[in-house]
């Protein structure tokens, strides 16, 4: 047999004697092939170098055993252990996936979402641009269960699987900021249902608008940055607005890196972290851990979310009958010493 002829079921048959209906069983472990058997066939498919062939089945069983992911920006800390969540998840379960990147591109998301159409994927996993939202809609008619992730566009009538942001942001802000008289948020200026949770979570903790600021910093994740956000955009910002006379007690920035930027205009200033500024972040990235002071954080579980995204989505396969289901899951508070004025405060 020629080394680049494609081996196929029928030439394992025929090398082991048999009917390539039971060689079929065999390796799809149907209980009709004798454990003996089975295991012949196996070393002798594994010594020929047989690969099933995935388009095949796919006609003969309706299925193709693939998930499309979609996902804004893979170099998002978060997405990126998102991702490889969902891949082992999905390879347990014995689906493989198809990755797709939009960039928070609206034109990329809809060619996205046609090419998982054209694919005839068994299912979708993915965090929406929340803009218009036709792609989604056109899955959904074409009877392909999605299910959103991180964000949500609930109009839409899918599955989601996301964390409990506005809750996280009021129970942290609550906890590091007591005693404070005047707060500010350093949010990202991009219209999505996490950065309305966490405006909607800081200004339910603090309560009086009279002491609380929101500013928007412009991000760069539609110019195709290596990283979805960058610690100079909110530096210039906060050094624009921060003096030493007129600061907050307490800043909470959207992601761990504008509080990277933050962290430099506070001492530019010369104010102390957290001696004159507490400062809270968003993400539990990885250096979050090793700056001075170490930076209070809250923390997102992107393996919970992957995970239960994939079991979420097997569910809707299954039955495309069942209720629509919201899952929120909890984003923990990580307490270092950015905020450690927060404990004498509460003495």
């Amino acid at each position: 047999m020629s080394r680049n002829q494609r081996v196929t079921l029928r030439d394992v048959a025929d090398r082991v004697g048999l009917s390539a209906n039971t060689v079929s069983r065999a390796l799809a472990g149907k209980d009709q092939v004798s454990e003996a058997t089975r295991e012949r066939i196996v070393a002798e498919a594994r010594r020929l170098g047989y690969v099933p062939n995935s388009h095949a089945r796919s006609l003969v069983s309706g299925t193709t055993m693939v998930v499309g992911l979609v996902i804004t920006n893979p170099s998002n800390p978060f997405y990126a252990a998102l991702i490889s969540a969902v891949e082992r998840q999905c390879r347990a379960e014995g689906y493989s996936v198809l990755l797709l990147v939009t960039e928070e591109s609206e034109d990329n998301e809809e060619r996205a979402l046609q090419e998982l159409l054209r694919y005839g994927v068994d299912g979708v996993l993915g965090v929406p641009i929340q803009q218009r939202g036709a792609g989604w809609e056109q899955l959904a008619d074409a009877g392909i269960p999605a299910v959103l992730l991180s964000r949500d566009i609930p109009a839409l009538g899918l599955d989601f699987v996301g964390l409990d942001v506005e809750r996280a942001i009021t129970d942290a802000v609550r906890r590091v900021g007591s005693g404070t008289r005047r707060a500010w948020l350093f949010e990202e200026d991009l219209e999505i249902s996490t950065v309305t949770a966490r405006i909607a979570g800081f200004h339910r903790a603090i309560g009086d608008p009279e002491r609380s600021l929101v500013l928007k910093v412009p991000t760069r994740r539609t110019a195709g940055a290596s990283l979805p956000w960058r610690p100079d955009d909110a530096y210039r910002l906060a050094a624009g607005v921060l003096t030493r006379e007129n600061h907050p007690e307490l800043i909470v920035t959207g992601n761990d890196y504008f509080a990277l930027g933050v962290y430099r205009a506070v001492r530019e200033c010369g104010l102390s972290v957290p001696g004159d500024v507490r400062i809270l972040g968003y993400g539990d990235h990885p250096f979050a851990a090793y700056l001075e002071p170490s930076l209070s954080t809250i923390q997102l579980p992107a393996d919970e979310v992957g995970s239960a995204g994939v079991n979420l989505l097997l569910r809707r396969i299954a039955d495309h009958t069942r209720p629509r289901e919201t899952v929120l899951l909890e984003a923990p508070l990580v307490e270092r010493d950015s905020t450690a004025a927060a404990k004498v405060a509460r003495g």
